[in-house]
């Protein structure tokens, strides 16, 4: 319930931080997890900061000495632990901390854990699909490098990277690589880079370290981050055996921050080799074409109708010639058998022809209307004939006859 307040009717200090305390205390014991820094122990009594992993957040923590000697001496600045705490508010200082009643250290085989069932959200939700990845650029303008302050892992590709391809251009952004302002820095470094138009890749790089160390870049939200970029991200991290989400979410992983740097920018020498090679090839290639084309042009030339070309006009006048008189004598000798036909056929048809019986002496008797009589019986007396000879016709009339 809100507390009805103003100015005119205003609740001492005591009030206020007594309900402060009612609402915290009806928040019951909790279990709560973060890293521990400033520990220290005075009597009987520890005294500590619980800092977030990720946010820059902490709260005071204060417990019995035997509480956190039960825990073990993994117990210490840096480990991340679990706590079962009551939360406490101070009404005479108005300050807030947490009582432990149970501390759990967050061991290997329990982050191995959680990382894995992180593993498998995130490639659920595709992050990690191949199709998602970006090709590199092949000779970005300006490389966005994100690493450690003076680190080995930013010597490594600063001198790798300018010793590649000398007129590269590198954007530092020094920031924490572990510890509990890590993410938040890395992510502000990204977010700063991505947006830089002149940026064409970024380089995300750390050396080796502890599996602890490298916890930062298997954060959620770093992950999430790296995935929505717009920019190709290579991942650098550790050394080959070392594998944090932020390698499985990158466009590319690198095994070192030398292999970024080889991955990241081209060898200026390589290149120029494989331009020397490129033109060595082009240039064999040419020659092959000219010597080609010199040789057909060479056996074009050696031909005889180019090498004598009066000679083969003479050749060809020869064979013109010789089908001419050819067909000439085809012509001819089909002419004359033509003839030999037409006269034997002429013969044939004078000798059966009756002109010819006509003028052997005999004769063809014809009625007047041009029918031929061929019985004497089929006349009559008076009847008019007509007798046809070799050199004409007469005409007679019946008279009688045997």
């Amino acid at each position: 319930m809100a507390m009805e307040t103003s100015a005119e009717s205003p609740v001492p200090v005591r009030t206020v931080l007594q309900a402060v305390g009612g609402w915290i205390g009806r928040l019951g014991r909790i279990w709560v997890e973060g890293q521990i820094t400033d520990l220290n122990a005075r009597g009987g009594t520890v005294y500590l900061t619980l800092r977030d992993p990720v946010a820059n957040m902490s709260v005071r923590v204060v417990g019995p000495r035997a509480v956190f000697e039960a825990a073990g001496p993994a117990v210490a600045d840096g480990a991340r632990v679990v706590l079962h705490a009551k939360p406490d508010f101070w009404i005479n200082r108005g300050t807030f901390s947490l009582a432990a009643l149970e501390v759990r250290p967050v061991g290997v085989g329990e982050l191995l854990a959680r990382l894995e069932r992180l593993k498998r959200v995130l490639a659920s939700e595709g992050l990690f699909r191949p199709e998602r990845k970006r090709p590199l650029p092949f000779l970005p303008g300006k490389v966005g490098l994100i690493c450690g302050r003076d680190s080995d892992a930013e010597h490594d590709v600063l001198r790798n990277g300018r010793r590649r391809w000398p007129a590269v251009a590198f954007q530092v952004e020094n920031v924490a690589v572990q510890g509990s302002y890590a993410v938040g820095e890395v992510m502000e470094a990204l977010r700063r880079l991505d947006a830089d138009p002149e940026i064409d890749v970024i380089v995300i790089a750390r050396g080796g370290g502890s599996m602890e160390d490298l916890l930062p870049f298997s954060d959620e939200a770093l992950v999430r981050a790296v995935s929505a970029c717009r920019t190709p991200v290579v991942s650098a991290i550790g050394h080959e055996q070392d594998t944090p989400l932020l390698d499985l979410v990158a466009d590319v992983r690198a095994s070192t921050p030398t292999d970024a740097a080889k991955k990241v920018v081209p060898d200026v020498r390589e290149q120029l080799q494989y331009v020397r090679q490129l033109r060595d090839r082009g240039r064999r290639c040419l020659a092959g074409a000219v010597e080609r084309e010199l040789a057909w042009l060479k056996a074009m030339r050696s031909r005889p109708a180019l090498a004598d070309p009066v000679r083969e006009i003479e050749r060809q006048d020869e064979q013109v010639r010789a089908l001419r008189d050819r067909a000439r004598r085809c012509l001819t000798a089909a002419l004359d058998r033509a003839g030999d036909e037409l006269t034997h056929t002429r013969a044939r048809l004078v000798a059966l022809s009756p002109a010819a019986t006509l003028k052997r002496g005999y004769a063809i008797v014809q009625r007047e209307d041009d029918s031929v009589v061929r019985e004497a019986g089929a006349v009559e007396t008076g009847e008019r004939l007509l007798v046809r000879l070799a050199d004409g016709r007469i005409a007679v009339t019946v008279t009688g006859g045997d």
